[in-house]
């Protein structure tokens, strides 16, 4: 199994709990079928000045129950293609976890991380190690089984399945 890399970049804060797939990216969106397109309306319903701040490599941090709602593959899908290498949160609704490990976008539990993040602050994360370090403060993460950390680094299950069949 090839190694998780460390992802980090500055943190976008959703200070918010329970948010839901359809503000994140609204039905209206779903016939667009390109990643590239679909980032232009990533946080519409939510609040659209967010996508101004993803700038360069970002780490999207939330509060729980992030993603509730409609099971998008849209909403990932627009993050990965916005530059987001990773999101960080108290807590994830169990569809948009799994959409995230399937689609190849690095997502970790870590609350106390969440909560010591503010808008602008570095985030690394060792996906490896479980851990989320925020400016000079480290964390425990929930840790991810080994066979979801091998989807994320090759870019999601489709990926990963053709792997292990052609193995």
């Amino acid at each position: 199994m090839s190694e998780v890399r460390v992802f980090e970049g500055r943190a976008i804060v959703i200070d918010q709990n329970n948010v839901d797939t359809d503000v994140l990216y609204p039905g209206a969106f779903l016939n667009i079928p390109d990643p590239e397109l679909m980032k232009n309306h990533l946080f519409e319903g939510l609040d659209p000045t967010l996508r101004d701040q993803l700038v360069g490599d970002t780490v999207l941090v939330v509060g729980e129950n992030f993603g509730m709602g409609s099971s998008r593959e849209h909403v990932p899908q627009a993050m990965k293609a916005a530059g987001i290498q990773c999101v960080v949160g108290k807590s994830f609704a169990r569809i948009f976890e799994r959409n995230c490990v399937n689609l190849g976008l690095m997502i970790m539990t870590a609350p106390q991380a969440a909560g010591a993040a503010n808008p602008g602050d570095m985030v690394r994360i060792d996906a490896r190690a479980s851990t989320v370090q925020v400016g000079d403060a480290t964390f425990d993460a929930r840790p991810l089984p080994a066979f979801m950390l091998e989807m994320i680094e090759l870019g999601g299950l489709v990926p990963w399945a053709r792997r292990r069949v052609a193995s």
